[in-house]
């Protein structure tokens, strides 16, 4: 019997975090094995230099918007984007056993974690909030070291883990809160015209002089293609004042006029590249009807 590959995926964050529910997630009925980076940097050099063959990289959470140093890393990582992914995240308030939430007195999580809790915390004005660089790090931490008096924002992977107590449960503001992951390679491992019959949605960036109509000319021509934008980010360009990176989705169910479009608006644009092209998550409406 054929012995089956284990898929290596680097993600940001240890064990536990929610890069590695949406790698799990996505790469559902493989067996994988996790690499875990400090930083999303870290994430793309093991990817770069083989260390990993694929990377997970958080793009936007539908609460605290875009993650705008990720769009600069993935640009110039020079990887590919071959997917994404969209989880729902639920926030919980994690301590060691036995402790209550009158007990903390400071509560440790990412910052974009934090962000999505504000509304619980104002609440609880009596704990001191604390950003760390990992959601799953700072309840390792707690366990490890037996603080007590401290909780953190982590998932219920990360409760069952580390062994800590969930004391609140769901505590984001919005219980419509969702992540969007982009998952990344190597370009060489990843041949787009061998499966364009799949390939539904792309993403591209381009720069933009600050001429009058200049993007409204480039979005005129995507529509006249019926090209959905499904995302537009826009990142000013260091030294040149008024110039501006922008980084767009696109889905289409045509690849061949997608490619038209493209070529139509190169002569409009600078430095256009394709990011990207890859299957559309096509879940994404079966988890929001869910939570309606």
């Amino acid at each position: 019997m054929k012995k089956e590959k284990i898929k290596t995926i680097s993600i940001q964050g240890i064990k536990g975090a929610f890069h590695e529910i949406a790698a799990r997630a996505y790469f559902e009925n493989e067996k994988i094995a996790i690499v875990e980076c400090d930083t999303f940097k870290g994430v793309v050099n093991t990817v770069k230099s083989g260390i990993s063959e694929f990377g997970i990289i958080a793009i936007e959470n539908s609460i605290a918007g875009s993650i705008l140093q990720n769009y600069k890393i993935i640009q110039e990582s020079n990887l590919n984007i071959t997917g994404e992914i969209f989880i729902p995240v639920q926030q919980n308030l994690l301590a060691l056993s036995g402790q209550k939430i009158e007990d903390l007195t400071e509560v440790y999580s990412h910052p974009m974690a934090i962000q999505q809790c504000e509304e619980f915390f104002e609440l609880h004005p009596n704990i001191k909030i604390i950003e760390s660089i990992d959601t799953a790090l700072s309840a390792k931490k707690i366990k490890e070291d037996g603080i007590t008096g401290r909780g953190a924002i982590a998932s219920k992977l990360a409760a069952s883990i580390y062994g800590l107590d969930i004391i609140a449960e769901s505590i984001e503001t919005n219980k419509r809160n969702y992540t969007r992951f982009l998952i990344v390679e190597e370009r060489h491992t990843y041949q787009t015209s061998a499966i364009s019959d799949k390939i539904d949605k792309s993403s591209i960036c381009f720069s933009l002089t600050h001429e009058f109509g200049s993007l409204s000319k480039v979005l005129s021509v995507l529509a006249f293609y019926n090209l959905n934008l499904t995302k537009i980010q826009s990142m000013p360009i260091i030294g040149k004042e008024w110039e501006y990176f922008f980084h767009i989705d696109l889905v289409f169910d045509n690849y061949k006029r997608y490619r038209q479009a493209l070529n139509a608006i190169e002569p409009l644009t600078g430095n256009i590249e394709i990011l990207g092209e890859y299957h559309s998550y096509d879940k994404v409406k079966e988890i929001f009807r869910n939570k309606d």
